[in-house]
């Protein structure tokens, strides 16, 4: 008997969508496993700082402005630009003449005021032999006494001119140290040891000291220099005499000079409205290859961990009540395991890492994905590589 056309329809549709069926299963079943495109990062040593940065301006150790304390034209430069000097030694030259002249001057008032009290002292001696004399006469009743109280009167009044020319002659003196004294002033020497850096006036040039010291040059020893750090007023709070700190030049950045912070000042500056204070520390300068002026990008460190293991910070989660981070690590087989970690040390790009990752561990450092859905389409705010 032969099967109705309904029946045969629904067999053959059945039998279609087993097959349909089996070929999904099948697809789906064979197809190879889709991979997540992960950022990562390979966990390895190297040393971690934790610093506060600045910029600083290198100035000498010592330094000094060599002036003139007279006035007078500049007859002449003993030294030039750059070099190096030893304390005492003759910088510059201002016309003597003048001074010498004030000097001739002084000593021939000290002179004449001498040869005065020579003149005094006789006169002096003089009446106190008439004193004596009239005093021997009035006890013999030979003389009136009107006598004796004019030889005592002459007497005491040639003692008090000889002691106010005393007075005068010391005056004198003085002024006589005070010239020889200006007229060595006119020979400038080398108050330190140190090097020419810089020369303000020239010779011929008239110099005037009347209200202030001119200054001729600039005498620095570079073999000792200070950094002045601008240190930011929310960082300035972390730093303190005494922290390890080094500083990089722009001539050289790949060598570091160290030294130890010796001073916060506690006068801040403004600069464009922002607050600055200012941290010292010094260091040897034996080649002279750190000049005055100069810029110093300056690193304070508070923390410094050497070859220690470091993950990235974009590789670490939230952390726990306990201080413990979550990191997510990418094993061989492609499946990822997430750890808690413990950090240490850490700034502004990566942690120390103190227990719960080892040498070589991938960790994941961002999911491209997530990047793309949150507009970034850039793979430069993600440090790592695509695994």
């Amino acid at each position: 008997m032969p099967t109705p056309p309904i029946r045969r329809s629904r067999k053959l549709l059945v039998a279609a969508l087993a097959i349909v069926f089996i070929g999904l299963v099948a697809f789906f079943w064979t197809r190879p496993e889709q991979k997540t495109d992960y950022l990562t990062d390979t966990v390895q040593r190297t040393d971690v700082e934790n610093a506060v940065l600045a910029t600083g301006v290198l100035q000498a150790l010592k330094q000094v402005e060599v002036g003139a304390q007279v006035s007078g034209q500049l007859k002449s430069l003993k030294v030039e630009l750059g070099q190096r000097v030893k304390k005492g030694d003759w910088l510059a030259e201002i016309d003597p003449v003048i001074s010498q002249n004030t000097l001739a001057q002084e000593q021939a008032k000290l002179e004449n005021l001498q040869a005065q009290r020579l003149a005094k002292e006789v006169r002096v001696k003089q009446a106190q032999l008439t004193w004596t004399r009239q005093q021997e006469m009035l006890a013999q009743d030979a003389a009136p006494r009107q006598d004796m109280e004019s030889a005592d009167a002459e007497l005491r009044a040639l003692r008090a001119d000889a002691v106010s020319l005393e007075a005068q002659i010391r005056q004198q003196k003085l002024a006589v140290a005070s010239a020889q004294t200006n007229l060595s002033y006119t020979r400038i020497v080398a108050p330190i040891d140190g090097d020419v850096v810089s020369i303000s006036t020239l010779e011929g040039q008239t110099v005037v000291a009347a209200f202030q010291v001119p200054t001729l040059m600039k005498l620095a020893d570079l073999s000792t220099m200070t950094v002045k750090a601008q240190v930011s007023e929310a960082d300035v709070v972390r730093v303190k005499p005494g922290q390890p700190v080094y500083f990089t030049i722009l001539g050289d950045p790949d060598t570091r000079y160290h030294g130890t912070l010796r001073a916060v000042q506690p006068s801040p500056e403004k600069i464009n409205n922002a607050v600055f204070f200012n941290a010292l520390f010094d260091v040897p300068n034996p080649e002279r290859t750190l000049r005055v002026d100069m810029t110093a990008q300056v690193a304070i460190l508070l923390g410094e961990a050497k070859q220690a293991l470091a993950v990235p910070l974009t590789a670490l989660g939230a952390r726990d009540k306990e201080g413990r981070q979550q990191v997510r690590v990418l094993k061989a087989d492609h499946s990822v395991e997430k750890r808690q970690v413990r950090v240490g040390i850490s700034n502004n790009f990566q942690a120390q890492v103190l227990n719960g990752l080892a040498e070589g561990d991938t960790v994941i450092t961002g999911d491209p994905s997530a990047l793309a859905e949150r507009g970034d389409g850039s793979e430069g705010g993600a440090r790592g590589k695509r695994q």
